[in-house]
């Protein structure tokens, strides 16, 4: 005897509710220190409606937020900042970085400006561009999402993973000179 469910009843498992949930209701807080943040106010803005995802109110208090946006350069001075920021915000969290300084320093490669924000903080989506423009950081808000849904776990066991503690691709040591294919690299 087969049986079926009647109309309005969905079955889901707990995870995938709770990470619905999350997904939808994202609480971003701005880090914009250079001319990111502009493309970042831009964002929230009634033209590009970011009311559509579920993430519109910025807040500026981190025991509110759960998406941090890191717009612009970082300098050294105010990482210190960034980083209690940061721990000052609840799990589950995600961080965005947004724009070819956050990301690499971008053309600040001097000693004062963070390389990489994913030295210091785990970053989830980067965002490239110098500045971005609102659709691209729509878009990587609206892959955040995806990965929520995919990743997400009530007990939030997806924070521990070594993954997650990997040091980023930009990190990564290049192969010493030696050890690449010396066909492709002749020596002049």
């Amino acid at each position: 005897m087969a049986l079926e469910l009647p109309e309005n009843v969905v079955i889901s498992k707990l995870d995938a509710l709770a990470s619905w949930c999350r997904k939808n209701s994202l609480w971003p807080m701005p880090f914009a220190t250079a001319c990111c943040g502009i493309e970042l106010m831009a964002t929230g803005a009634s033209k590009h409606d970011l009311a559509r995802f579920g993430a519109e109110v910025f807040r500026f208090s981190p025991r509110q937020c759960d998406l941090m946006i890191v717009a612009g350069r970082v300098v050294m001075k105010m990482l210190p900042v960034l980083q209690r920021i940061w721990s000052q915000m609840h799990e589950p969290k995600w961080c965005i970085s947004m724009g070819a300084c956050a990301s690499t320093g971008g053309v600040f490669d001097t000693y004062s400006v963070v390389q990489g924000i994913d030295r210091f903080l785990p970053v989830d989506m980067y965002v490239p561009g110098c500045p971005p423009r609102p659709e691209q950081l729509i878009q990587s808000i609206i892959d955040l999402q995806d990965k929520i849904q995919r990743e997400g776990t009530i007990s939030g066991r997806e924070f521990t993973t070594a993954a997650r503690q990997q040091p980023k691709r930009a990190l990564v040591e290049v192969a010493a000179a030696s050890q690449l294919d010396s066909a492709r690299n002749p020596v002049f």
